[in-house]
């Protein structure tokens, strides 16, 4: 499994945070191709895995392959209100890479006490070396806090209770 890159978006695709593993993947037009896929696919037609020709297009399962080589194979999973999304130009697992980003979001909600956007704004340090530590030139490595833990000595922005129950600051304009 290679992954080219990792990225954490909001529900209309605006990136929070991002990591290029391999530089093979330009960060900008990965991003904005799922966004791209986010609000132009409808909803009943979106699937966790798509690829992306390099015209930028969608490819349906029966089109991949027939427009020669290049693109991207992006495989997201939804957590609350975000998009964890990998991509790669390779021929990679995509069960594992799926694996991964799951157990990714367990490994920042073991350290932040819950996963939202408030809580990776809060903890961009400790994100980037969580995903420096779980992956190494696109290759998983160890996904398991305890082990993290010992590497990654920051400490991390625990989200509080109350936080939880309070409505968005774009509601309050607090």
């Amino acid at each position: 499994m290679v992954a080219s890159a990792v990225f954490i978006t909001d529900l209309s695709g605006k990136a929070i945070i991002s990591r290029n593993y391999r530089g093979d993947v330009p960060m900008t037009k990965a991003i904005e191709r799922f966004a791209n896929y986010l609000t132009e696919v409808e909803d009943e037609a979106k699937k966790p895995v798509f690829f992306v020709d390099n015209n930028g297009d969608v490819l349906t399962a029966d089109d991949v392959g027939c427009t020669g080589p290049g693109g991207e194979t992006f495989v997201y999973v939804s957590h609350s209100n975000l998009y964890l999304c990998a991509v790669t130009r390779r021929n990679s697992n995509i069960a594992l890479i799926l694996t991964f980003l799951y157990r990714l979001a367990d490994v920042f909600k073991d350290y932040f006490g819950t996963l939202e956007e408030e809580s990776i704004r809060d903890n961009f340090v400790v994100i980037y070396e969580l995903l420096d530590e779980t992956m190494d030139h696109g290759l998983p490595q160890s996904l398991d806090s305890t082990i993290l833990r010992s590497f990654i000595t920051q400490d991390a922005n625990r989200m509080s209770e109350d936080s939880k129950s309070k409505p968005p600051v774009a509601l309050t304009n607090a």
